[in-house]
């Protein structure tokens, strides 16, 4: 038994297809094949059922499969921690979170972590939902994901770094725009234009509108958006209105057009960063989660 043979198990387990799993390592499907048989002959047991449109862990190979699955994201890890040491901290971080955020949480941290480290490469992945992000990191795809703090995860570690408050994003036009602050009653009945249901942001936003006096109300016709950037810019079109949290990156005097109404009564949405393990992440990784958390 390899390494090498549990990390094609393993792989084989997630994707469910060993073709993908073939073309993931730059394999071919016979070789993928043969770190799978190689283990079933030395523990005498059948691992992958072969299915009709790919393959799925037999009893033992789900025993094997959750034991193996975070031992090797931490050795892989581990081993990356190792080559940044060797060669003087260099190396790349790895950052998975939504579109927009770089832009509205990183701009200054990346400056400055640039600045201070022009040796290490910063690579971000695009994912549309914190669940993406998630799996990103336990596949050991991603060393950080800026997420939306929620539950706990098996085998992640969240650690918040700012509370947005609630807003309402209305075109200058609307009967609310000279308001100081709204009600969350007051939401009920308005034309929302909202995130996609997968989306962490819009399940707290929905939970808390659910929990406000008047209960959730009669959602009518909705717009759904990929992400609260294009949610502000339709309401500054006038073409619905959006609950969004005031992130850092708006600016109200570059939009004449917008308002951003504040609602005192909903709890403010928690934002920060996701990792399997803090102690095990290398020096720069650590040194730009901090950069991001403390520029902002």
């Amino acid at each position: 038994m390899t390494l090498d043979d549990l990390r094609v198990f393993v792989a084989a387990c997630e994707a469910g297809n060993l073709s993908a799993v073939a073309r993931e390592h730059g394999r071919t499907q016979s070789a993928i094949s043969q770190h799978v048989r190689r283990l079933e002959t030395e523990l005498g047991l059948t691992l992958l059922e072969r299915q009709p449109r790919g393959v799925a862990p037999t009893e033992a190979g789900r025993i094997l499969h959750r034991a193996a699955g975070g031992s090797i994201a931490q050795l892989d890890l581990a081993l990356r921690r190792l080559r940044d040491l060797r060669d003087g901290e260099s190396g790349t971080v790895r950052i998975t979170t939504g579109a927009t955020t770089v832009r509205h949480f990183m701009s200054a941290g990346v400056v400055e972590f640039r600045r201070r480290h022009p040796e290490v490469h910063l690579e971000f992945r695009t994912e549309t939902s914190t669940r993406s992000c998630f799996d990103a990191l336990l596949a050991g795809e991603a060393d950080l994901a800026w997420i939306t703090i929620g539950a706990p995860v098996r085998g992640l570690e969240q650690r918040p770094v700012l509370s947005l408050p609630w807003v309402l994003a209305v075109h200058a036009s609307h009967p609310l725009a000279g308001r100081e602050r709204v009600a969350a009653a007051e939401l009920h009945g308005l034309q929302p234009i909202r995130l996609p249901e997968n989306s962490a942001g819009r399940a707290h936003l929905d939970g808390q509108l659910a929990a406000a006096p008047g209960g959730p109300g009669e959602p009518g016709a909705t717009t759904s958006v990929a992400d609260w950037d294009t949610a502000v810019m339709l309401a500054e079109l006038d073409l619905g209105t959006a609950v969004v949290p005031a992130l850092p990156g708006w600016r109200a005097a570059e939009h004449p057009s917008l308002r951003l109404i504040p609602i005192p009564e909903l709890p403010p949405l928690a934002v920060g960063w996701a990792a399997r393990q803090w102690d095990a992440l290398s020096r720069p990784a650590r040194e730009f989660a901090d950069a991001v958390g403390v520029r902002q």
